[in-house]
């Protein structure tokens, strides 16, 4: 009776161990999955602020490849130049926006994070930094384009100004070219008639001999060049000078026709007395 006491009770203690066994590795389990849940809650926090600091270093890669681009075009010239700047100052605006939400994006991931992870502060401050020193360089770099527009409209200005300037001097030149010519053609200008008595008198050419003016010149005169006119044909077989010429100035004798023809053989002394010839013809 006593042995089957005894293993009554060793039975019962044996069943009690396996169950506290139990019991105790049913919460090992449970720890390990809470550590397990834990370590996987900050895994996904870490991967994705990484993922953020990625884009938003690779949105400063990228504004600096902008800015080099626009160093580049300023030493251009051209439309074309122009427009490539303005395409890629538009294009650092608008990532320099990107990179400052992403900035906020991160601060507001660590913020609300379990991670209390001081070199991932740092970092965030420093990226703060870089956006301001950025911000900062575009503000000089829109500066010095404005200046250079403003740079490149004086020029035009002075450009257009010297161009009014030069046309005008090619106006004024031309007047003066103008001015000039009709004073030599003035200077060299000579007017000449001939006619019967007759003919004379009914045009008042003989009354007016000493009196000829301008309206009269145009109206019964012939208008010629005393450089290049020196044969004057009067298609008559008598002819008689009227005004005053030096006769050793010119020769007026018949032609094979026996028709007269006056030969000027030095111009400027036979016009030095007047400008006007009267030839009487039968």
């Amino acid at each position: 009776m006593k042995k089957v006491l005894l293993f009554a009770m060793c039975l019962t203690a044996f069943v009690a161990c396996q169950q506290g066994q139990k019991s105790s590795d049913l919460t090992v389990m449970k720890e390990r999955d809470s550590l397990n849940r834990v370590i996987a809650q900050k895994d996904n926090e870490i991967n994705d602020m990484m993922s953020t600091m990625n884009d938003i270093e690779e949105g400063f890669r990228a504004i600096s490849a902008a800015e080099n681009r626009v160093s580049v075009a300023r030493q251009g010239e051209g439309a074309s130049m122009k427009e490539r700047i303005a395409e890629n100052m538009k294009f650092i605006r608008e990532t320099m926006e990107q990179n400052r939400e992403l900035i906020n994006k991160l601060r507001n991931q660590l913020r609300q994070s379990t991670i209390n992870g001081d070199q991932l502060r740092r970092t965030l401050e420093n990226l703060q930094q870089q956006l301001e020193e950025k911000d900062s360089q575009l503000k000089q770099l829109a500066a010095e384009l404005e200046a250079k527009n403003l740079m490149i409209t004086e020029l035009n200005t002075k450009v257009e100004d010297l161009s009014a300037n030069v046309d005008s001097l090619k106006e004024d030149t031309k007047q003066k070219a103008e001015t000039i010519q009709s004073q030599d053609k003035q200077l060299h200008t000579a007017w000449f008639i001939y006619g019967t008595r007759r003919e004379l008198k009914d045009k008042g050419i003989l009354e007016r001999r000493k009196r000829l003016s301008n309206e009269f010149l145009n109206e019964h005169f012939t208008k010629i060049d005393i450089r290049v006119d020196k044969e004057i044909k009067f298609y008559s077989r008598r002819a008689e000078l009227l005004t005053s010429h030096p006769e050793s100035s010119y020769v007026l004798e018949p032609d094979a026709n026996d028709q007269y023809v006056l030969r000027i053989t030095d111009p400027q002394r036979f016009w030095s007395n007047t400008r006007h010839l009267i030839v009487l013809v039968k």
